[in-house]
This record gives structure tokens, sequence and C-alpha cells, in this order.
């Protein structure tokens, strides 16, 4: 019998996320990372039926710095990642952790109804999830 409580994405994720639009320059999601002091930015969607999308300061790095690009000529579409593993906020923090682990993830899109309403990350798992079961 297992004595631990079920902890759920929803009880962990951080419900605060800052957005940009794909046709914005690396520059300025660069500087919103800076004035929001975020390393990940959720790209919106274009339309409804459309998915969203992730930059994360990583792909930055790598995408922009690394191959010598201008950061005024990029645009977030080029580089995103799209589409994106999201999760459910319904769904058991272990699984989601396998997840995150399975797939190297750094941050996932908790999604209900289509919509986006936060963000989990593999410090919210074990920082705040484990903290559930103490």
């Amino acid at each position: 019998m297992n004595e631990n409580p079920v902890v759920r994405v929803r009880d962990v994720m951080k419900s605060a996320y800052i957005t940009i639009e794909g046709i914005a320059t690396i520059a300025e999601a660069v500087k919103m990372m800076k004035e929001n002091k975020t390393s990940v930015l959720v790209v919106n969607k274009r339309h409804k039926d459309d998915e969203y999308g992730l930059v994360l300061a990583g792909d930055i790095a790598r995408h922009v710095l690394a191959e010598d690009r201008s950061p005024t000529r990029v645009n977030v579409y080029e580089i995103m990642h799209k589409p994106v593993i999201s999760v459910h906020p319904d769904m058991d923090i272990r699984y989601c952790s396998r997840l995150f682990s399975q797939y190297d993830l750094v941050r996932a899109p908790v999604i209900e109804d289509r919509e986006i309403i936060g963000m989990i990350s593999p410090v919210s798992l074990v920082l705040d999830g484990l903290l559930k079961f103490t």
C-alpha cells in the first residue's frame, strides 16, 4: 500500500509565465527574459487551432550566439520549439517527472482545454513536489 499522497502538476506548477509573439526578434526576446528574470518564454499561438511554442535562453545561445547570427535579424519562430510536450494539470508529478527525464525537458507548459494555465519545471517537481510528501 502506497502511503504517499498523490501530488498533481496543478499543485506545484507556476501560474506565472511570459509570452511573446513568434515574429518578435531574438533581441526583443532577450530583453523580455532579462526584464522578467526568466530563461523561457511561451510563444503565443497564431490562431485558436495552433499550438504554443517555447523559446529558451539555451536555444538562443546555441542557435544565435554560437552561430554568430544577429539577434536583431533572427525571429523567435526560427529557433523556437514547436510543437512542445505539454502536461495536463491533473497529471501525477511522478509521471510528469518520468516524462521530463525521458525527453530531457527543462520546461513544459501546463495545458487545460487547449489553453496554457502555467509552467512546470524539474525544480518545481523536486522542490515543491517532494515537500508535499513530507
